[in-house]
């Protein structure tokens, strides 16, 4: 069954990850995702670790089932090809540093006047305009001065990165949305238009109640480890053998006299200092070593198996290993295997959506550096076999070692 995303073609001139994630996202939609590299090596992902039987792991997971077509834009020649391939395509989206695609003569305004129905998407660190735009930016720079940074880790301790790469994964969600809406608008106005997302701005736009807390009170936010800056307790907590959280929001169905009950602390439940989740907040200082405590005199089974009798919000810290085997994960066939031309099935992260119809294409092969330009050029650009042989003949373009 095709994928609700069918029909759609995206020309992809990214690399690394904020871009390719994005793209991934098309293609395990359904969309048609041509992949654009550069003929000597292809995108630098090609050779990042972690690899699998020899292959690149990181590679393989994000850029599945697109078409690779390798193509020199920095030549008169390879900026042609791309704009030969625009009248075919509904997406271009790239994320180079400011100002290289208008060196090269691909930037918006040349292409949309080729195909004005043409949705344009630039991801860059810091924006297309600004006082910082010129400036390089990777995932742990936009987390740094988004503020993601200032507020992950423990009381007192150092700037945390997170343990994922947020400044580039969250850039290719609002990506993909903004893409989606402009794919959206054309089908009333049959205009294209541009895209400009900055890194640093999705970053900000994550923090949540962060900035809320900052203009509310005039304090500067820091690290809470695992604690919510509202609600207590929401927090994880250590037991005999494991560590678990456990969520509770208060307010009018304040589940607090029942966690009380349950860690056998029923003193706590009347004293006017945790009345209410406002109040333990206030003073958890003296709260938290209490729960503590008690919870740490017991194993992470019995206490999870006792809230969740109690309809209390708690779970384990689950580690890697114990994700990818959790029953719940395992139903929802969250971990995939998509194919391999040289290795065995490959174990990827699937796509989280599900729909009740269109539920998408399964998931295909990362492709080889180069392996579809002949049938990229020859069957949407039409050109001839000669015209092709002419340019791999020029270096203009490659194609996989293998033909």
């Amino acid at each position: 069954m095709d994928g609700p995303l069918s029909g759609l073609r995206i020309l992809d001139l990214t690399r690394i990850l904020s871009g390719p994630f994005t793209t991934m996202m098309f293609a395990d939609l359904g969309a048609e995702v041509i992949k654009i590299e550069r003929p000597e090596g292809g995108d630098l992902s090609r050779g990042t670790a972690p690899f699998i039987q020899g292959e690149s792991y990181y590679f393989i997971s994000v850029n599945r089932g697109k078409k690779s077509v390798t193509v020199d834009l920095s030549s008169p020649e390879g900026a042609q090809v791309i704009k030969d391939l625009i009248p075919e395509c509904d997406v271009i989206i790239e994320n180079f540093v400011p100002g290289a695609m208008e060196k090269f003569g691909l930037n918006y305004e040349s292409l949309s006047e080729i195909n004005p129905r043409l949705i344009y998407c630039s991801i860059s660190g810091f924006g297309q305009t600004g006082p910082y735009s010129n400036k390089p930016a990777l995932d742990i720079i936009v987390q740094a001065m988004g503020g993601m940074m200032s507020i992950t880790g423990e009381p007192g301790g150092g700037p945390v990165r997170p343990g994922s790469s947020l400044g580039d994964l969250v850039a290719g969600l609002f990506a993909a949305t903004g893409i989606l809406s402009a794919v959206y608008e054309r089908e009333k106005s049959s205009k294209g238009q541009y895209i400009d997302l900055s890194m640093l701005d999705c970053q900000v736009a994550t923090l949540e109640a962060a900035v809320g807390r900052y203009y509310s009170t005039g304090d500067i936010p820091g690290p809470l480890g695992t604690r919510h800056p509202s609600f207590t307790p929401f927090q994880a907590f250590e037991t005999l053998d494991n560590w678990i959280v456990v969520a509770i929001v208060g307010g009018v169905n304040d589940q607090w006299p029942l966690f009380c009950s349950a860690i056998d602390r029923v003193e706590l439940i009347d004293d006017p200092r945790y009345v209410d989740g406002h109040n333990r907040t206030l003073n958890y200082d003296a709260l938290i070593p209490v729960i503590q405590e008690s919870i740490s005199s017991n194993t992470a089974e019995h206490w999870l198996n006792t809230f969740s009798d109690l309809g209390i919000a708690c779970g384990p810290v689950n580690s890697i290993d114990q994700v990818v085997n959790d029953p719940q994960i395992n139903h929802r066939n969250t971990i995939v295997n998509v194919p391999h031309k040289r290795i065995d099935p490959v174990p990827v992260v699937n796509t989280p959506l599900k729909f009740s119809r269109t539920s998408g294409n399964s998931l295909e092969s990362a492709p080889d550096l180069g392996e579809h330009t002949k049938q990229v050029l020859a069957q949407i650009a039409k050109y001839s076999s000669e015209k092709i042989n002419n340019l791999i003949e020029n270096q203009v373009v490659g194609v996989d070692d293998s033909e």
